[in-house]
């Protein structure tokens, strides 16, 4: 029998699942401005399946999935798979106004505010890590033999990825059992959170193909490293030089960026409720973990929240272009959207109130005393997700970030992911969300 191509058109919504309906490929073009009809209660749906029970939305309203021709990806088939294709949409009103929950539209508005008041925007890349799920043997950690034991995944997903236009850079093999990362290029503003989709999308699509499942679960199991998405960021100006650069100054980051960054801590533990949002993500951000031990800005330091990256002079590479801040709490749990977007407005609250420099951390904060911890300004995350969402009812400015359906729709889908997990123990927690992601 013969096939007939499909493409889906497809949001992220706030749980980061991707959902959408497909139409017959040569009807596509024909879609571009009207888009396919959505409902404002999907958004309401929960990564663990269920419709929240309270969700603002109930059976009303009609939206449309008004898809985004810069986003299209198409992997070709073979004899024994159709094509993966799709495009990214923005959710809208019938009439065409963006819709106040799309999270597209809320990366939006910040990169413009960002922009209105700084005369800058954002570079960034989400590096992303995941397990593949098989039976096979692991490998020692970092190792040739785990690389090549990921063959011809990885050459294929490499390629897939180029093909998909998310330039990818490297393969790596990681810590934990068949774990693996790929960095991608940093892209600007909205297309670096598109670019997160589209990764996790064809790395899952590539898995399938070989018989696999890749997970890019916050922590697979409860003693076991977990999966990060760690966004690296960078501000340029309107002709595109660093602004975050200054070599005068502690670890080259310039007053700006200083500023920015302490934004961030500020709102440190609101954030963790949209950049590690799932009931185990927390798990992942004690210290020791190599992930976000603690509130800091540390240098080449892995277990601070925020990290300078290290400069190289190497084969006379400039400085100023390489200077980014990378925030290590996020992980695929989180919208890329929501994340990037809270983060910018973080930063810009940090500027606007002329928040004084951070201290740069440069010791394992576990080995601090509690005079070291107040003279660093070193904190803890929320340890739990109940813990994020009360940081994020109780941090004002956050809240307001969001518009208050946006608010209530997100906290009511995070309330109810708690409520069915929570006569789960850890590791069945962790099994769950290790099937969903």
């Amino acid at each position: 029998m013969s096939q007939l191509d499909l493409v889906a058109l497809v949001c992220c919504d706030l749980g980061a699942i991707v959902r959408g309906r497909s139409l017959p490929s040569p009807e596509l073009t024909a879609s571009l401005d009207s888009g396919v009809g959505w409902v404002p209660a999907n958004h309401a749906l929960t990564p663990l399946g269920p419709l929240a029970e309270v969700n603002p939305f109930g059976s009303t309203g009609d939206l449309r999935l008004r898809p985004d021709a810069e986003t299209h990806v198409r992997l070709e088939g073979d004899a024994h798979e159709t094509a993966l294709e799709f495009v990214l949409c923005d959710i809208v009103e019938t009439d065409g106004r963006p819709w106040e929950c799309c999270p597209r539209a809320f990366l939006r508005e910040a990169l413009a505010e960002l922009e209105s008041e700084l005369g800058a925007r954002v570079m960034a890349s989400f590096e992303h890590e995941f397990q593949l799920v098989r039976d096979a043997r692991a490998e020692l950690p970092f190792s040739l033999a785990a690389q090549r034991a990921a063959e011809p995944f990885a050459s294929t997903v490499m390629a897939g990825l180029q093909e998909a236009g998310a330039e990818p850079e490297r393969f790596m093999a990681e810590f934990a059992d068949h774990q693996y990362e790929i960095p991608v290029a940093p892209a600007a503003g909205i297309s670096c959170a598109d670019r997160s989709v589209v990764v996790r999308e064809v790395v899952r699509e590539i898995a399938r193909r070989h018989g696999m499942r890749a997970s890019f679960a916050p922590l697979a199991e409860p003693s076991a490293p977990g999966n990060g998405a760690h966004i690296h960021f960078s501000l340029l100006d309107s002709s595109g030089a660093p602004l975050l650069y200054d070599s005068a100054r502690p670890a080259c980051l310039s007053e700006l960026a200083e500023r920015f960054a302490a934004g961030i801590l500020l709102h440190a533990g609101a954030l963790c409720a949209l950049c590690a949002p799932s009931p185990c993500s927390a798990l992942r951000l004690a210290p020791h973990h190599w992930s976000a031990g603690a509130v800091c800005v540390g240098q080449r330091n892995r277990e601070a929240l925020l990290r300078v990256p290290p400069l190289l002079s190497l084969a006379g590479g400039e400085e100023a272009p390489q200077l980014r801040l990378e925030y290590r709490a996020a992980d695929a749990a989180a919208n890329p959207y929501l994340a990037l977007g809270a983060l910018v407005r973080a930063g810009l609250d940090g500027v606007r109130r002329q928040l004084p420099a951070p201290p740069i951390l440069e010791l394992d904060p576990s080995q601090l005393d509690a005079a070291e911890m107040k003279r660093y300004g070193v904190a803890g995350l929320p340890d739990s997700l109940e813990g994020a969402l009360r940081a994020l009812a109780d941090d004002e400015q956050a809240r307001a970030w969001m518009s208050p359906l946006l608010y209530d729709a997100y906290v009511d889908l995070k309330r109810a992911e708690l409520e069915a997990v929570a006569e789960l123990d850890v590791g069945e927690v962790c099994a769950r969300y290790a099937a969903v992601y």
